[in-house]
């Protein structure tokens, strides 16, 4: 269930009203807009915290956030669609992994 703002800043304390509205204009947080202000989502409230971490305890500064935050982005992206990949493969009959294997390992030894 989604939380409201004042929620989300009962729960995590090491944000405030301000830093939350900024992170939310910056798009850090992308929580969903519905009537009476903004819900965030698990996803929501695990980012804020990441976002948390990453400026207090590495002193990560504004600059860097959007870089860093799309760089994982972009691996939790990728993790995903291997997940995905590893799924299709185990689907598959054993000839075709089997088969799929051994073509990797030739590319590996490329």
């Amino acid at each position: 269930m989604p939380l409201r703002t004042e929620e989300v800043l009962a729960s995590c304390r090491r944000v405030n009203a301000a830093e939350l509205t900024l992170w939310v204009e910056r798009h850090w947080v992308r929580p969903q807009h519905e009537s009476g202000g903004l819900a965030f989502s698990d996803a929501d409230m695990a980012r804020l915290e990441l976002i948390c971490d990453l400026r207090q305890d590495l002193a990560l500064d504004d600059e860097a956030m959007p870089v860093v935050l799309s760089l994982l982005d972009s691996v939790y992206g990728l993790r995903r669609r291997l997940r995905v990949l590893a799924e299709a493969i185990g689907q598959l009959p054993p000839e075709a992994r089997d088969l799929l294997r051994e073509e990797l390992r030739k590319l590996e030894e490329e």
